[in-house]
């Protein structure tokens, strides 16, 4: 249990450590970018005069270092800071987005696991055989294939070619459950390179497992081959498939910039995008927050997972 406690706070630690060097690292990108928040308030033909006078009053002609500290402050109080571009606070924002980006997340996940698992475990029960064969070569096809390619040619085929869905999801809003037509091509696309990876990880976990001598000596005993396969080998490939799970799942929360700009879905992506065209740096700096605690937690979820299936591989991280 201490070692436990020990590993546990050593990822903890190293999570704020990452959050914190993310936090800086957007923030000195932000401010590297031409032009600010002033200017993009200014409108197509700025007057020099009316871009200091915005700039003064969002406080942007103070040096970055202060402007960073006050919001580092205000964070620690539990406040992600203030729209510069609105004046709305910047958890209503993450709030508005939250809904969308979830529901897909949840959405793909959810297909994710029996779909992943699934074939995994059918190509290894057929090793070297046709099916496998098959489940091999289709799940690297797709995984070779970029999301916005894949996301436009759904787009092309399925929408404007055979207009069976929805192209996006404008006019829906984030009332997404009340329209699940629009959400079939965007979780299509979430979905394609997440399973193929987990897939074939399964399969190669399997596969080792189904080669070991205690999987063997099962044989021998007369243990019948689908309590075989997952009372004794599926497990083997448990513990590498949580950790590419969790990655999974922090790809989808914080990484769905491009579905979300495909198919036009108001989440957090969205909500990335137009901040940083809009310069408006506290949403950024809140995103980055919530993106960094997201991937830590995950992170450390999937760690506590394997070092309860495999404890050697625990202490070992």
């Amino acid at each position: 249990m201490s070692g436990l406690r020990s590993f546990v706070a050593r990822r903890l630690l190293l999570g704020v450590a990452q959050t914190v060097a993310v936090v800086l690292l957007v923030f000195t990108l932000t401010e590297a970018l031409p032009g600010d928040a002033a200017v993009a308030l200014a409108g197509d033909q700025p007057d020099p005069a009316r871009i200091a006078a915005i700039r003064a009053a969002l406080h942007l002609d103070r040096p970055a270092h202060e402007r960073l500290a006050d919001w580092a402050v205000g964070l620690l109080h539990g406040d992600l800071g203030t729209s510069l571009t609105s004046g709305r606070p910047v958890s209503t924002y993450l709030a508005d987005g939250f809904g969308p980006t979830l529901l897909l997340a949840a959405i793909t996940v959810a297909l994710l696991v029996p779909a992943g698992f699934g074939l995994g475990v059918l190509a290894a029960r057929y090793e070297g055989r046709l099916v496998d064969r098959l489940v091999s070569s289709v799940t690297l096809a797709v995984y070779a294939v970029p999301e916005f390619a894949l996301g436009v040619l759904l787009v092309t085929v399925l929408a404007l070619r055979l207009d069976w869905l929805p192209p996006t999801a404008v006019g829906y809003g984030t009332d997404l459950l009340g329209h699940p037509a629009a959400l079939v091509l965007p979780v299509l696309v979430l979905l394609s390179r997440p399973v193929c990876s987990l897939s074939r990880l399964v399969r190669a976990g399997m596969v080792d497992a189904l080669a070991s001598p205690y999987v063997a000596q099962a044989r021998r005993y007369g243990v019948s081959g689908a309590k075989v396969r997952y009372a004794h080998a599926l497990p083997a490939a448990l513990a590498p498939a949580a950790q590419q799970l969790a990655r999974t799942i922090d790809w989808l929360l914080c990484g769905v910039v491009v579905v979300e700009a495909l198919y036009v879905i108001p989440g957090l992506g969205t909500v990335l995008l137009n901040a940083v065209a809009e310069r408006d740096v506290p949403v950024v700096q809140g995103l980055a927050v919530v993106f960094g605690v997201l991937t830590v937690v995950l992170n450390l979820g999937a760690d506590l997972v394997t070092h309860r299936l495999v404890p050697r591989a625990g202490v070992a991280a």
